[in-house]
């Protein structure tokens, strides 16, 4: 088990991948939220961006690749002895069959009712109504 983190909070990425009004998810591997339905994401590396990131953390956790879109939201998260900064971005799905890798156990495309049902935490929900709200404009 990965022990929690301690002092400075860590940034990290989250990706919203839409293809033909789907949205690709993956089952946490690790703590935080292991077992829990969510979206690819983790965290930022010395000097990386934050778009890199995403792209980065989206290929490694499910193999698809991505054009990343509009932000949908910065937030915090504090629990567990945890404490991330979130910076969720949307993104356009360019290629690639969901295969779960690296800390991610399960992969797959959703509707985004499916999703919204799946997740349990009430600050991945908010980020997929977010998500769907921007991507139908």
């Amino acid at each position: 088990m990965q022990a929690p983190n301690t002092g400075t909070p860590k940034v990290c990425v989250g990706v919203v991948c839409i293809r033909d009004d789907n949205v690709l998810l993956i089952r946490r591997g690790r703590p935080p939220r292991q077992g829990h339905w969510s979206i690819p994401g983790g965290k930022l590396e010395f000097g990386e961006t934050l778009h890199d990131a995403a792209l980065r953390e989206l290929h490694e956790e499910t193999g698809c690749t991505a054009r990343i879109g509009r932000l949908i939201q910065v937030y915090e998260l504090i629990e567990e002895g945890f404490h991330y900064v979130l910076v969720d971005y949307l993104a356009e799905y360019i290629e690639g069959e969901p295969q779960a890798a690296d800390d991610a156990s399960e992969a797959r495309f959703v509707s985004f009712d499916e999703a919204e049902a799946l997740m349990i935490e009430p600050d991945l929900k908010d980020v997929i109504r977010r998500a769907r709200t921007l991507s139908q404009k």
